[in-house]
């Protein structure tokens, strides 16, 4: 099986791309034939070309081997509520360890809080604690688009990088459980707004049939997702006979999506109507804080918090996105040899994940590869030929 089955579960491999009538099964599977219905048949073209790509982006997901850090810390009279630490998680749990933060900090009517940070966590931790009635304050020295969550792949992986088999405990596990859950419910009320922050889209990947064996992980990263079956949409796969197609095995699957810049904006906008402020400022130390006027701080730094705080438990995860021009007429999300796809209105995400799971673990670099980037995209464009596409 691909290393997509072993990492994903929920979002496995699969996806039927072009005009065919009926898959049959892979080799070895069961003889009884399978039709796919209609518009599994018809999916769009991605025209993968390396000439299309707009930009490349890179992005250091801030992995904990014990899980995001939700604890409080005195730094002189300030109270200080850490909620950083998420991994590849970030948008996916925003509102749950959001609100966690925000029941930590204890905030009383008319309070005035400070928030660190104004990434996917930062910018949700503050209208959490607006909602609680603070008066919030934003300190931050990037704000979208130019923060590290902005450049994130915008799917719905809540256990992706988020802690260590390891260092997994039941009591987080739990907590992870109830972060997914209320994040969950939260997006199932942001569907449907203009500009479609978040939305459904139908996930297809492909499993290769010259796909090697699953690498171990090397990391050893836990998987959480099966806690969340229930509320998850499994999907349907078909295994495919026809050797002319260079996969065996179809799974066709509802995804959750971020358009991340619509959404980033409709978040901003929320916060500036309650009344909140953003000052740009860069922080060096904790005792800084001090100095600032807020009784209470959320630190929602993520991978800054490693600099900022010494915490040298943030170990960094590189992820490299290349971006195709948007296709409005092609929305969805596809796997194949490694290799992922999310077409978003605001752009077309190609991400080639590596060999294994190790891929881009503790890389500090943020400068673009566009060898990787382009090794992607050939490998998207190299699919479609083989299915009869001039891309």
């Amino acid at each position: 099986m691909t290393r997509l089955f072993h990492r994903r579960k929920a979002l496995m491999t699969a996806a039927s791309l072009a005009g065919l009538s009926a898959l049959p099964g892979c080799a070895g599977a069961r003889s009884r034939r399978h039709d796919l219905d209609a518009d599994v048949r018809h999916i769009p073209v991605i025209r993968a070309r390396n000439d299309r790509i707009d930009r490349i982006t890179v992005c250091l997901r801030p992995f904990r081997a014990a899980g995001p850090r939700l604890e409080v810390e005195q730094v002189g009279r300030k109270s200080v509520v850490h909620n950083y630490g998420h991994g590849g998680s970030g948008w996916s749990l925003s509102w749950g360890t959001a609100k966690l933060a925000v029941e930590r900090a204890a905030i009383s009517s008319g309070q005035k809080v400070g928030v660190i940070g104004c990434g996917a966590i930062g910018l949700t931790t503050a209208i959490v604690a607006q909602q609680a009635g603070a008066q919030v304050t934003i300190y931050a020295q990037q704000t979208p688009p130019f923060v590290r969550s902005a450049r994130a792949s915008g799917i719905w992986t809540p256990s992706s990088r988020i802690v260590k088999t390891s260092d997994l405990t039941p009591e987080f596990a739990a907590r992870w459980e109830q972060m997914a859950r209320y994040s969950f419910s939260c997006y199932q009320n942001l569907q449907g707004l203009p500009g479609n922050p978040i939305e459904w889209d139908t996930f297809y990947g492909l499993k290769s049939r010259d796909a090697r064996p699953t690498p171990p992980d090397p990391i050893g990263f836990a998987e959480l997702g099966d806690r969340l079956r229930d509320i998850e949409p499994q999907g349907n796969r078909v295994p495919v006979h026809d050797n002319r197609l260079p996969y065996c095995e179809v799974l066709k699957q509802p995804n959750l999506i971020f358009n991340v810049t619509t959404y980033a904006d409709y978040l901003m906008r929320q916060f500036f109507e309650r009344g909140g402020k953003i000052r740009t400022m860069t922080l060096h130390h904790p005792s800084e804080l001090t100095a600032l006027p807020d009784p209470v701080f959320i630190n929602c730094t993520g991978y800054g918090a490693r600099a900022l705080w010494n915490d040298e438990s943030i170990i960094p995860v590189r992820g490299q996105i290349a971006w195709l021009i948007p296709q409005p007429e092609a929305l969805f999300s596809m796997e194949y040899e490694n290799v992922y796809v999310v077409s978003r209105r605001d752009g077309i995400v190609v991400q080639w994940q590596g060999e294994d799971m190790g891929h881009g673990y503790n890389r500090t670099d943020e400068m673009p590869n566009v060898d990787e980037a382009r090794r992607g995209v050939s490998i998207i464009n190299g699919l479609y030929k083989s299915m009869g596409y001039n891309v």
